[in-house]
């Protein structure tokens, strides 16, 4: 196995008896499967909303896949699972650039790469084809959105979370993943992706049952914990 430092990449935490790291970049790396995982892409936003006479730089799927790239040379990881809304609709894959189109190629060639599908994907394209629902690795389910109800070991996306934190006299939101004790859901990936509050009534529901919810924001190779619920 390739060594990863850990704080060189992002913050280490363990999770459901597995070792992982969170970057400031939004990926999660699973050290023992040695597995890049990024939720919610959106590629091919930009030129979505194009289509819609809101003219955007039309560069958002090169520099998230750029950013995969990254992650993958800066870990050694050899899979990437990806947690649905990969792209921005389902005529996204035929509306990548073919710079974008070969990045995307290399990447997928040079892992083993899985689509796990969400709302905004159609598995009819050629890019998604081989696509899954959802996927159970070590004994962690991997899906899009968080199961309500669920309570097994899980990591999810969907709702692209985000903590605003005044210090200072400053008000800073940033993307977050958001915890409990045994699921987790990613801060959104893509260049082009906003957010909700992490501590949103959807996202505390989404995790439910739990005993305490945290939002998660990696710094200086650390992990700090922030509460945003707990039972009474």
């Amino acid at each position: 196995m390739v060594p990863v430092s850990f704080t060189a990449f992002g913050a280490p935490f363990e999770f459901a008896d597995q070792e992982f790291a969170l970057a400031p970049s939004r990926a999660l790396y699973w050290a023992e499967e040695r597995a890049l995982i990024v939720a919610d892409l959106h590629l091919e936003k930009a030129s979505w909303y194009a289509q819609r006479g809101q003219m955007l730089p039309p560069y958002d799927s090169r520099e998230t896949l750029s950013r995969i790239a990254d992650a993958l040379r800066e870990t050694g990881a050899r899979r990437v699972l990806c947690l649905g809304d990969n792209f921005h609709d389902s005529h996204g894959p035929a509306r990548l650039e073919p710079h974008a189109a070969g990045m995307l190629d290399a990447l997928m060639c040079a892992t083993d790469w899985v689509w796990i599908t969400g709302n905004h994907d159609c598995q009819e394209t050629s890019v998604e084809a081989q696509g899954v629902p959802e996927l159970t690795v070590r004994g962690i389910a991997l899906r899009h959105e968080a199961r309500p109800g669920e309570t097994g070991a899980e990591l999810s996306g969907h709702f692209h979370p985000k903590l605003r934190v005044t210090a200072r006299g400053r008000s800073v939101a940033r993307p977050c993943a958001v915890a409990s004790e045994r699921r987790l859901i990613l801060p959104a990936f893509g260049a082009l992706t906003g957010g909700m509050n992490a501590a949103d009534p959807a996202i505390l529901g989404a995790l439910q049952p739990a005993r305490a919810i945290d939002a998660l924001v990696p710094a200086a190779g650390k992990l700090a914990r922030f509460p945003l619920w707990r039972s009474a």
